[in-house]
């Protein structure tokens, strides 16, 4: 009988995941939900047991659900294995580490809005992630993440600062220098859970540190990784701070239901431990105030399948340059040019060399500094499909989509956001589908994603691994399309294409007057050398476990 075979397989894939449960409470979870479609599925095999035997005369074959089985009898297998594969790994304790690691070539090209060109054909580069977690007890997990990357015969922070201007620093010594400091810390957290709070039925867990806070749901979905918080449509930087999450299933009656508080500081103002005329780390008036960010993540609803999820945030004191400053360092620059350029024709002339030094000295005076500009606020609300319809074929169950809608608005001070001292909303759309590759469909995937931001669309995705610029920040539209393909249980290649064409200036910049969005096709677009249109070419293998 199906239904012994499918009891069977979960009493296995349970026992054989106790320990996972304790290290991984996803697998856990994952296990909860098969188990849910398993006895949905024994309702149905029994009903029609009854049915067929009431029929005779003509029985009826259960095809759709007996193909349904093989899938869930599929699934709980890999489950199996991964938390064998776990146990392994961990040294029979409760350690576990992985590795992500990734060596990518980039071909980007960039038009600008006065027609020129520039481009870079073979950007090479490797990422490495480190990772470990370590769960003391039934209560307590510790995680944390190191991360290296770098440019191929490059320094990790490719500073270009060190030696002659314009030349990356060479790494021929990097691991011989005892004062390179390359490997960095990209996330370090603790995670407390319980399973009641004050005595009602609502597991709840809490978490500081430095945050899990880039490539959030969707991003997740293509680059095949865990989902971290918070929704990345609007918030994909690294964060240090805290977060509070409460399953409200049991209160709500909802399906997986479940609310989450987040903060943290993005920036601190602390004056330097050995300064010559202020006590350590105490606050500078000269400088920017902390910049702190508080908001909530809601998931209403969230079958397995098909979820809504919501994510509100407000930011405070951001920063970026006033309008002023840009407009002294801009006309610096001109003299310095026109000197330069006179010194040049005649380098034999004195007054021209001097002329030509006294314009870069008043540059570099000129050169703007980060100012706190004001606040911003911003929303996004997601719909996420786990597989469409319910068992028309192998195919749609395989397939992932997602609609996300975003919008922000400032709360400018008077230096002013965006290049206006109102406040400016802006708002964005990005749509995706990530499915099985019609060819090697179960090995490879293949996807599409969409985005179109507005005039004042501002989001704070710098995080986002688009080297050619954030793809979500985009005032205008931008594709992308890729494929990838798993070569073995660790090892992927994959191949993507994106595209992001600017109807407005300013999507890549920060919150003040530099970010003021500037038509693409007008003067001070050309004048300033504006991106009209960039385009990412990528190739990548991965080694992930």
């Amino acid at each position: 009988m199906k239904k012994s075979i499918i009891a069977m397989s979960v009493v296995a894939a349970i026992s054989t995941t106790t320990f996972a449960a304790d290290i991984n409470k996803e697998m856990y979870n994952q296990i909860q939900a098969l188990k849910a479609q398993i006895e949905a599925l024994e309702k149905k095999v029994t009903a029609q047991e009854a049915t067929q035997a009431k029929k005779v005369e003509q029985p009826v074959v259960a095809t759709v659900d007996e193909k349904r089985i093989e899938k869930i009898e599929k699934k709980l297998d890999t489950v199996s294995k991964t938390a064998t594969t776990a146990k392994t790994q961990s040294a029979n304790d409760n350690l576990k580490w992985d590795v992500d690691f990734r060596t990518q070539a980039d071909n980007i090209q960039y038009k600008l809005a006065d027609g020129t060109k520039e481009k870079n054909n073979a950007l090479l580069t490797n990422r490495l992630w480190l990772g470990a977690k370590y769960k003391a007890d039934d209560n307590s997990s510790f995680f944390g993440k190191l991360s290296y990357n770098k440019a191929f015969g490059d320094t990790a922070d490719h500073s270009q600062s060190n030696t002659n201007p314009g030349y990356a620093n060479f790494d021929w010594v990097t691991n011989e220098n005892a004062t390179d400091n390359t490997v960095k810390v990209k996330e370090a957290y603790w995670l407390y859970n319980k399973e009641k709070l004050f005595g009602a039925d609502v597991p709840w867990g809490a978490s500081v540190g430095r945050r899990p806070s880039t490539d959030g749901l969707p991003t997740n979905i293509k680059n095949d990784q865990k989902e971290n918080s918070p929704l990345s449509h609007v918030v994909d930087v690294e964060f240090d701070g805290f977060s509070i999450k409460f399953d409200t299933q049991a209160v709500t009656g909802l399906t997986g239901s479940w609310f989450k508080i987040c903060g943290g500081r993005g920036l601190t103002n602390a004056t330097p431990r050995f300064d010559m005329f202020s006590p350590a780390y105490s606050t500078d008036d000269d400088k920017n105030v902390d910049v702190d960010m508080l908001g909530f993540i809601a998931v209403p609803y969230d079958n397995g399948q098909y979820s809504v999820h919501f994510n509100y945030a407000k930011a405070w004191n951001l920063i970026g340059f006033d309008g002023q400053s840009l407009q002294n360092f801009g006309g610096a620059y001109q003299t310095y040019q026109s000197a330069y350029q006179t010194y040049l024709n005649d380098t034999t002339n004195t007054t021209n060399l001097s002329t030509a030094n006294n314009a870069a000295y008043a540059l570099q005076m000129a050169t703007p500094s980060f100012k706190d500009v004001g606040d911003i606020q911003f929303a996004t609300i997601l719909f996420k499909t786990e597989g469409i319809g319910n068992g028309i074929s192998d195919y749609l169950d395989n397939t992932k989509a997602f609609a996300s809608f975003a919008a922000s608005k400032t709360d400018p001070n008077e230096k002013g956001m965006l290049g206006s001292t109102d406040s400016e909303t802006g708002t964005s759309v990005w749509l995706g589908v990530n499915a099985p590759c019609p060819i090697l469909p179960d090995s490879a995937k293949i996807g599409f994603e969409w985005n179109k931001g507005s005039k004042y669309w501002r989001s704070m995705t710098y995080g986002e691994d688009t080297y050619a610029g954030s793809k979500i920040a985009t005032r205008g539209q931008a594709w992308e399309v890729y494929r990838t393909q798993k070569l073995t249980e660790a090892l992927s290649f994959g191949v993507s294409y994106v595209l992001m064409q600017y109807d407005y200036t300013g999507s890549n910049s920060f919150f003040g007057a530099d970010g003021k969005p500037y038509d693409i096709n007008s003067l001070e677009a050309k004048q300033n050398g504006a991106v009209e249109e960039a385009q990412d070419v990528r190739v990548y293998m991965r080694y992930k476990f």
